[in-house]
């Protein structure tokens, strides 16, 4: 049997890098081999009922959660202490992630139920396209349950502890896996389903998030205006 320290290393210390590097060398080799299968491949054409609704939900929810928990994790102790508590700190990201959360499952619960029971938009589905759903819906679903876990230690001590050990992550720091050791197994479930997300991001429509945040930048520096013919 394997010993539990040393699975917390592979997990919370090695995996980590494992699907980081794959999420960069993936991206930019599919990105410079296959950019015709760079795009989110959108139902909408096939049926557009629900699907307004659903995305709306769907895509703020899952923007506010990512940016929370970048902000959350990768932000240090010090710098936001002079501000709130840790305390609020924590109540505040059980509400705001609660409700983005909630927001984030009714939307793709209407998603899935279009993909999975709509026939035509099944027969147009990818394999990948629906595992990567449930992937997404199923950690929704463990962070949506770190909340109550989270309400048994309001003095903010688990979630100092994976601040810790994000932030030791990002900066190549070892001993990362000690700070969630003792952890509630949600909250290291979320994260290692949360890191595999990373690990399987180049082969999924996935890629196409990256669009959205480098098409502004290009746009912006782009050397000069688009040249349009006249009308004659």
């Amino acid at each position: 049997m394997m010993d539990a320290e040393y699975l917390g290393v592979l997990l919370f210390e090695v995996y980590p890098y494992i699907c980081l590097t794959v999420f960069i060398l993936g991206s930019i080799l599919r990105y410079d081999r296959d950019q015709y299968t760079w795009k989110a491949d959108s139902s909408q054409l096939m049926r557009k009922k629900g699907m307004r609704m659903g995305s709306n939900l769907f895509h703020i929810g899952i923007l506010v959660l990512f940016f929370g928990h970048l902000v959350g994790l990768l932000t240090p102790h010090a710098v936001y202490e002079v501000f709130i508590s840790t305390s609020a700190k924590l109540m505040m990201a059980m509400v705001v992630g609660g409700v983005a959360g909630a927001a984030c499952f009714v939307g793709m619960t209407m998603l899935i139920w279009r993909r999975l029971f709509d026939p035509r938009i099944r027969a147009t589905s990818k394999p990948m396209d629906i595992v990567i759903l449930l992937i997404i819906y199923v950690q929704l679903i463990l962070g949506l349950l770190t909340i109550p876990e989270s309400a048994k230690h309001l003095n903010g001590d688990s979630m100092l502890a994976l601040a810790e050990w994000a932030q030791h992550i990002v900066t190549f720091r070892g001993g990362a896996a000690e700070y969630v050791e003792h952890e509630a197994w949600v909250f290291k479930l979320h994260l290692v389903l949360g890191m595999t997300l990373f690990l399987i991001f180049p082969f999924t429509r996935l890629v196409h998030v990256l669009s959205g945040f480098t098409a502004p930048i290009k746009y912006l520096s782009r050397s000069g205006y688009q040249v349009v013919r006249k009308r004659w």
